[in-house]
C-alpha cells in the first residue's frame, strides 16, 4: 500500500477490487462535531461553497431523507492534462455507530453534457467520528474518506495518482477553512 502525508492529512492507495484503478484511503483530523462536518460534506447548500474542485453540484432526485441523486462536476486538474469531469451519484448520509457515514456511487444516466468527460466512482465512503468528548472545546473528529473514481479518458495511471493525492489533501484544507470561517 502506497502512503503519501501532507497537511496533517494522510493519502494511502492500494489497488481496487471493483475497477481496474486504485482504492483511495484519506484521514485527518478535523476541529469540529461529526454532525456539522458530515452536513458540509453531504450533497446541499454548503459542499459547492468550499470544496474548490467542483464547479456546479445539483440534486437530481430526493429519494428519502439522507438519500438524493446528484449531479456535479469538476474542475480541470494539473494544467488540465485531466479535463473537467461529470458524475451523477447516488449519495446516503446516516447516523453510523458514534459519528455519521456518508457514501455514495455513481449511477447511469443517459444524458452526458458534450463539454464533460463522464466519471464513475466505485462504491465511495466518508465516516466521521468525534473523539473528544462533546464537551470538549474544540471538538474533534476524525475524518476517514474511501474514495473509487475511475476518471475515464486516456490518462496515465501516474498523473491520476498525482491528481486524486492532492485534491484528497485539498479537500481536508478545504474544508477545514470553511469550518472555521462559518
Amino acid at each position: 500500500m502506497h502512503a503519501t502525508s501532507q497537511k496533517d492529512v494522510k493519502v494511502w492507495r492500494k489497488s481496487s477490487e471493483e475497477f481496474h484503478g486504485y482504492l483511495y484511503k484519506a484521514q485527518g483530523m478535523v476541529e469540529d462535531e461529526p454532525n456539522r462536518i458530515v452536513d458540509y460534506i453531504r450533497p446541499g447548500p454548503y459542499r459547492l461553497h468550499w470544496d474548490s474542485l467542483l464547479t456546479s453540484m445539483d440534486i437530481t432526485e430526493t429519494l428519502d431523507q439522507g438519500s438524493c441523486v446528484m449531479r456535479y462536476t469538476t474542475s480541470g486538474q494539473l494544467w488540465n492534462i485531466i479535463a473537467p469531469r461529470e458524475f451523477i451519484d447516488f449519495s446516503y448520509t446516516t447516523d453510523y455507530q458514534d459519528g455519521l457515514l456518508s457514501c455514495g456511487v455513481s449511477v447511469e444516466h443517459e444524458e452526458k453534457h458534450q463539454s464533460y468527460v463522464r466519471g464513475f466512482n466505485h462504491p465511495c465512503g466518508w465516516f466521521c467520528v468525534p473523539i473528544t468528548e462533546k464537551s470538549t472545546i474544540p471538538a474533534q473528529s476524525l475524518l476517514t474518506g474511501y474514495i473509487q473514481t475511475d476518471l475515464r479518458g486516456m490518462i496515465p495511471q501516474s498523473v491520476v495518482d498525482t491528481a486524486m493525492a492532492g485534491s484528497l489533501i485539498n479537500f481536508y484544507t478545504d474544508l477545514r477553512k470553511a469550518l472555521k470561517k462559518d
